[in-house]
């Protein structure tokens, strides 16, 4: 049996019903260009106006708890997110550079972009720094101890053609839903590398169908 990460994340809500902090005002950001992987500016505003959005923000390409984040993101169908008419976004705070490889790791096929100046970040109150807490459940998508999370990104960083940190490696990020129009339907912002909302809370409040992210080999009963 595969034993948790060292690290502790901070405690939640039980039902992940958290309400979107008095400070989350969209408007403030919606002019804010993101970079897609050809480095092409979009406003932010375009990525929740039409439909509802679940928007994850990411620590940085380089840490592993966003690596393997992102892989359970990327096991969400595609044919899920139509169903429900729901929009997935990732963004990273890289440089755009860094996009392609990423998805090629953590095989993502959703949207993705970049705010390499942080801007939506700061704007929105995201935490730079973190806050640990005591008691509290390890990630259920993060697998690895954090001995071999941070060998593992360290490996990845010397092996890049970019050396660098991909990102601010003190900045938390976080998850919004919104749309359609500017309306913050829920917003959680990380107070620590593994306080990311578990995926499936994000896709029941957002309304699509949920995954089953184990491991274990499923036993069919003839």
């Amino acid at each position: 049996m595969a034993t948790g990460p060292v690290t502790q994340q901070i405690v939640r809500n039980q039902q992940g019903t958290q309400k979107p902090p008095a400070n989350v005002h969209l408007s403030d950001v919606e002019d804010c260009l993101v970079y897609d992987r050809y480095g092409n500016g979009i406003p932010f505003g375009r990525l929740y106006q039409d439909k509802t959005s679940i928007i994850v923000f990411v620590k940085n390409f380089l840490c592993y708890t966003c690596k393997e984040y992102v892989e359970d993101l990327a096991k969400i169908p595609k044919k899920s997110l139509l169903s429900a008419d729901v929009r997935l976004v990732l963004i990273g705070q890289s440089s755009h550079c860094h996009i392609e490889p990423f998805c090629e790791l953590t095989r993502y096929p959703h949207e993705i972009y970049v705010d390499p100046e942080r801007k939506i970040y700061t704007t929105l109150g995201m935490r730079r720094g973190e806050a640990f807490a005591e008691s509290a459940s390890p990630s259920p998508h993060v697998r690895s101890s954090m001995l071999q999370g941070t060998v593992s990104s360290l490996w990845r960083a010397m092996r890049s053609p970019a050396f660098d940190f991909q990102g601010d490696p003190l900045q938390q990020g976080g998850a919004i839903i919104a749309g359609p129009g500017s309306e913050v339907n829920f917003a959680h912002f990380d107070m620590n590398r593994l306080d990311h909302m578990p995926i499936n809370w994000l896709l029941q409040l957002a309304g699509v169908e949920t995954v089953d992210f184990s491991d274990q080999p499923k036993i069919i009963h003839v």
